[in-house]
């Protein structure tokens, strides 16, 4: 067994601003995250662009500087990896917590690393800082299971010249439709939404018009895909139901975070789906036990962005510190 003050699960950029601000109470968090440092980060499309300015992602104080108005995905991966050096941040990577109990004394944590060998932590706090990104929204339609359906975009050269289908119509689908059209790919949206999505980055937007208007990216509005076979996908639409040829498939309808993870340690699930937390403080109704990052949101995963999510640490920290006065 052993003893710490703190864990944190998660070590994604608010599971890191969390970790930065209980060392500044005079802990000594460690961070147990089962793949890699900003691991989400690391997932994202090979050439993504934030939509938040450098500052709205900074954390511990350490200054965000990018030659870019909006930083790309390996800039942020260079940040988050120097402010966890910087601050000297305990992260136990490659090593997965599968419970959390409440005892008299805080919490058990346990966990098996990346040797298969089972950990088990006694800890007085327990921030859960898991993110989202490792569950996707499935569709529940037939062939969703197939090899040529991926619910992550990472780039565009393997798909040159193929006919490739793009479920959805936020900012990661266009993006994608955007980079797969550049290198020659037959690309066809496929949107529930009347018009165009109003997520959509505003400096993106212009030329993606442009694309659809002269034909060489087919936007399918009022349409969801019933079907997915090896050669085609089927179409429901107002005008009735189709079938296009197809060799890939990018299921792009968001993702959510892991609320059974957090039902299983005692935290309370509303009828809605979201768990319950105290807004100020970040607690949740487990004494000792906090929510950071998108694990909090209530009603959609992206109604928090790491520009709001990283003072959630900041919350925890003051409500601690009140607690050791």
């Amino acid at each position: 067994m052993e003893r710490e003050e703190a864990i944190i699960i998660g070590a994604g950029p608010c599971g890191l601003a969390a970790a930065i601000e209980l060392q500044r109470i005079g802990l000594r968090p460690l961070i147990i995250e089962k793949n890699n440092l900003v691991h989400s980060i690391s997932q994202y499309p090979t050439y993504m662009q934030f939509f938040s300015t450098a500052d709205r992602l900074e954390i511990g104080d350490i200054p965000f500087t990018s030659p870019n108005e909006k930083p790309y995905r390996i800039e942020a991966i260079n940040y988050y990896r120097t402010a966890a050096v910087r601050h000297e941040l305990r992260v136990n990577a490659y090593e997965t917590v599968m419970k959390v109990e409440r005892n008299s004394d805080g919490f058990l944590v346990s966990s098996v690393d990346r040797f298969g060998d089972e950990r088990r932590y006694a800890s007085r706090y327990v921030v859960i800082a898991t993110g989202y990104f490792d569950h996707p929204n499935y569709l529940g339609i037939p062939g969703e299971t197939l090899d040529k359906v991926s619910h992550f975009f990472r780039e565009s050269h393997p798909y040159t010249g193929m006919e490739v289908a793009i479920i959805g119509g936020s900012n990661s689908a266009i993006d994608a439709a955007l980079e797969l059209q550049r290198v020659g790919a037959k690309v066809t949206v496929i949107y529930r939404g009347d018009t165009y999505s109003r997520s959509i980055k505003p400096w993106v937007r212009p030329g993606l018009e442009k694309k659809v208007e002269s034909g060489e990216i087919q936007m399918l509005f009022q349409s969801h895909v019933v079907e997915i076979d090896k050669r085609s996908v089927t179409i429901e639409a107002a005008e009735g139901r189709r079938t296009i040829p197809n060799d890939f498939v990018f299921a792009l309808t968001g993702f959510h975070p892991d609320r059974q993870f957090l039902a299983d340690t005692g935290v309370i699930i509303a009828e809605e789906g979201y768990p319950f937390f105290d807004e100020t403080t970040m607690e949740t109704n487990v004494p000792g036990l906090y929510l950071a990052g998108v694990v909090a949101s209530k009603h959609e995963a992206n109604e928090i962005f790491i520009e709001s999510g990283r003072y959630h640490g900041n919350k925890i920290a003051q409500h601690i510190t009140s607690r050791m006065a």
